[in-house]
């Protein structure tokens, strides 16, 4: 059977690869004293609210199930415009919200309707790899421009200036990212979208994990710096409905049409259960629950940055967003006599049954010396992972 070179252009998720032997693992220590802790998955552990819960079986109890429009319920786009309202003090008219089957089907949206072959879009590497993956599927070509920790692993408009050429689209940044969990400074942001708007280009960023902001200065939504900016969101993260597959896209006017034709061809429309159900996460007791819950997942990031740096795994910026932590494993590789980041992951699940992930998904540039953590975990996980790593590293 011929494969198409579509499919061929896309890289295996190496990350899954890991989390095959993490589970393997896991069924091998199942019933000892050391069972797994996995902190390679980018998932919360808290679950939807109880609200949400009993919105989304009170509407599968009622059988209003049915098709929604393709842009999605309006009361929901309704919802979305008054929680950046009140939440971040930008007016978002709920014409321009896209309602999408999760923040994939947001990027898929975007990507095939403004990309054609042969374009580029600019990324910073380190960059989550599937947004790299939708502007291939879209025919284009993404451009990972190498970053540093003094840029936050953020691009720099000196950067985006320098990189822009004649096949040249737009941009497709994340803030705060993963796997860094570091957002890019407002003013410099400001400058990166001057620079695409002086060339004709769009901007496109992921504000998957803007919720999870923990730090007022980064805290703020690229939707202020213009209309033509082009933002990607998703209940999965601050709203903790991951496996919902539930998002949403704020565009310009004019493009809202044309990706209202896309989305009734390619996926008629986003689930109606996870709609009626997202309608009481903007509800006061909910979005309470949400702000404890992200005071929980700060309090677990001003435990485990110095936890990890304490171990020689040292976090060269710390996160001020999303529950990640990119840390410099060189030290330790060489320690233990290891190459690289994809053998160190493998020596600690086999030596501390602790599941991480290597840098190798998510670029090419010194990707090789960091691994991600997630911090998303309990705090009592993320305290026997810190012990079962200290035991193995400084025995």
């Amino acid at each position: 059977m011929r494969i198409s070179e579509r499919a061929e252009r896309i890289e295996p998720f190496w990350v899954m690869e890991v989390a095959k032997a993490a589970s393997q693992k896991a069924r091998e220590v199942a019933h000892t004293d050391r069972p797994v802790v996995f902190l390679n998955i980018g998932e919360p552990d808290f679950t939807a609210p109880p609200r949400v819960q009993q919105a989304a079986q009170a509407v599968i109890q009622s059988g209003h199930t049915q098709y929604t429009p393709a842009l999605g319920l309006d009361a929901l786009r309704q919802a979305i415009s008054g929680w950046y309202a009140q939440r971040f003090g930008v007016q978002v008219p709920a014409s321009r919200i896209v309602v999408t089957a999760g923040a994939s089907a947001a990027l898929q949206l975007a990507c095939l309707a403004l990309i054609d072959r042969g374009d580029e879009i600019l990324m910073p590497d380190p960059s989550y790899p599937c947004n790299r993956h939708f502007v291939s599927a879209a025919e284009g070509t993404a451009v990972l421009l190498p970053t540093t920790a003094e840029e936050r692993f953020q691009l720099s408009a000196a950067k985006v200036a320098a990189a822009w050429g004649p096949k040249t689209r737009g941009v497709l940044l994340a803030s705060p990212s993963n796997p860094t969990g570091t957002s890019i400074d407002p003013a410099e942001l400001a400058r990166i979208i001057d620079v695409v708007r002086n060339h004709g280009g769009i901007t496109l960023i992921d504000e998957i994990y803007l919720g999870l902001s923990h730090d007022d200065q980064f805290g703020q939504s690229a939707l202020a710096l213009g209309d033509d900016v082009i933002s990607i969101n998703s209940f999965s993260k601050y709203f903790n409905m991951t496996g919902w597959r539930l998002g949403w896209l704020v565009v310009p006017e004019q493009l809202t049409p044309v990706l209202e034709r896309l989305a009734q061809n390619l996926f008629i429309c986003a689930s109606t259960v996870a709609q009626q159900a997202a309608l009481a996460c903007f509800e006061a007791e909910s979005l309470a629950e949400y702000e404890r819950r992200r005071a929980e997942f700060k309090a677990r990031r001003d435990y485990f940055i110095p936890a990890l740096n304490a171990l020689g795994l040292n976090v060269p910026v710390a996160p001020d967003g999303a529950f990640y932590a990119w840390a410099d494993c060189s030290a330790a590789c060489q320690k233990l006599g290891l190459k690289d980041s994809w053998d160190f992951a493998f020596a600690a699940l086999e030596h501390a049954h602790v599941a991480i992930t290597p840098g190798r998904d998510f670029g090419t540039d010194q990707t090789g010396r960091f691994v991600r953590f997630s911090t998303a975990n309990s705090m009592a996980e993320l305290q026997t992972a810190i012990a079962r790593l200290k035991t193995w590293l400084q025995p």
